[in-house]
């Protein structure tokens, strides 16, 4: 599976979307989809168990988790690629 794939399977378990994970592009908002603030933290935590890293404070942010591309920036940043 890949990053990206990854990032999708979280959130589609845990995001709470009001939408398919699979209709959504990598940019759209995943708050305006119907992730709430209490999701987006259950989506933290299942991502740093999925890929074995934490992220740092200064990446706890609603922008950090508004959509899988700025999602997958983060994880870029934090495995160093």
């Amino acid at each position: 599976m890949t990053v990206n794939e990854t990032i999708r399977q979280v959130v589609a378990d845990h995001g709470r979307l009001a939408v398919p994970i699979e209709s959504l592009a990598d940019g759209d908002d995943l708050f305006a989809a119907g992730m709430t603030s209490h999701a987006s933290i259950n989506v933290m935590l299942a991502l740093e168990d999925a890929f074995d890293f934490e992220f740092p404070e200064k990446m706890l942010k609603k922008s950090t988790f508004e959509s899988v591309a700025s999602i997958s920036a983060g994880v870029a940043e934090l495995a160093g690629t």
